[in-house]
């Protein structure tokens, strides 16, 4: 199998990336710490932006999101990176994540451990660590382990944005607008209400086994071009620019509603694996804001990323002798 995304020269950056002017890769500070608010959630305020994490104890993602120098509300709904459907074969837990019992802490570097416990009716434990990579620029790790075999794990992971941001795109493979090259494709209408944007050819037996079929509320999705990457993108007309994405290898499709649908949101489907009893499986996701930034720094700022996932150490040099 090939995963989109590495494919046809996906080459990695090494430059420094910035969006909206701070510069990524800058010294981690007391800034990108959450803070308990005392009532079960955790604020943040990292000069860019400002709002809380589990708000009420409620484990529903980033809530009350405002982008400091604009003053502009970024989310809306049930908040951003928050965890929705989770799914194994014809087999939905329950209606979503976020109501699930669960708790939250807050970890000695200043990220936040949202943890789900396995229950009767959910064979696995399930945590989620958010923490801040810079100021505009949210990591979330997800881990499962499974209490008995999973057949293709799914964890749907929902981002809801202002009525502000009402055109969705993807980071498809072949876009039709740019002749046939790799570019964001915007969901229109005429396709449908509903698009999904899978990783590959291979992945469709699993978004399409019936897991989107379970009432209430079932799904019909319009399957989309492939992605070369796993980046869903919203724009405002103030020029601010809202990203969710993850490495290829951890995510199995991209979602949206049509441009100008009111949910206004944005998914992710993380795992798309069989995780055995015993096992423990992980997959990572982003939430990024910027100003005024373009499709090709969007992009760009996709490889820094992964790129920064998979750098590795450099090995300690042994001592000279003397």
């Amino acid at each position: 199998m090939v995963i989109a995304g590495i494919r046809k020269g996906f080459g990695l950056v090494g430059a420094v990336m910035f969006l909206g002017g701070v510069a990524l890769g800058t010294e981690a500070s007391s800034k990108l710490a959450f803070v308990s608010d005392g009532n079960g959630g955790y604020t943040f305020d990292t000069g860019v932006l400002r709002g809380t994490l589990c708000q009420n104890g409620k484990p529903q993602g980033l809530t009350s999101v405002t982008h400091v120098p604009s003053r502009a509300r970024l989310d809306g709904g049930a908040g951003i990176l928050g965890y929705y459907r989770v799914f194994t074969t014809k087999k939905r837990y329950g209606t979503a994540a976020w109501e699930w019992p669960g708790k939250a802490k807050l970890l000695p570097d200043g990220g936040v451990q949202v943890s789900w416990p396995a229950a009767a009716d959910r064979p696995f434990d399930m945590n989620a660590v958010y923490r801040w990579k810079d100021p505009q620029m949210l990591d979330v790790e997800t881990t499962v382990t499974a209490r008995k075999d999973l057949d293709m794990f799914e964890s749907f992971v929902a981002s809801y944005f202002d009525a502000a941001f009402p055109s969705p795109f993807a980071y498809v493979n072949e876009n039709p607008a740019s002749i046939g090259t790799p570019g964001f494709l915007l969901a229109k209408k005429s396709i449908g209400d509903w698009q999904i944007f899978p990783r590959d050819a291979d992945v469709l037996p699993i978004i399409q086994d019936g897991r989107w079929q379970i009432a209430p509320n079932p799904l019909n999705w319009a399957i989309m071009p492939e992605l070369e990457g796993p980046v869903g993108l919203r724009r405002a007309a103030n020029g601010l620019a809202v990203v969710v994405m993850a490495p290829p290898q951890d995510c199995i499709a991209v979602a949206t509603p049509c441009e100008g649908e009111t949910h206004y949101s944005l998914y992710l489907s993380l795992f798309g694996r069989d995780v055995k009893t015993g096992q423990t499986a992980k997959a990572r996701a982003c939430f990024a804001v910027a100003s005024s930034i373009s499709d090709e720094k969007v992009i760009a700022l996709y490889r820094q990323y992964v790129k920064d996932l998979f750098r590795r150490p450099s090995p300690a040099k042994a001592p000279e002798k003397r």
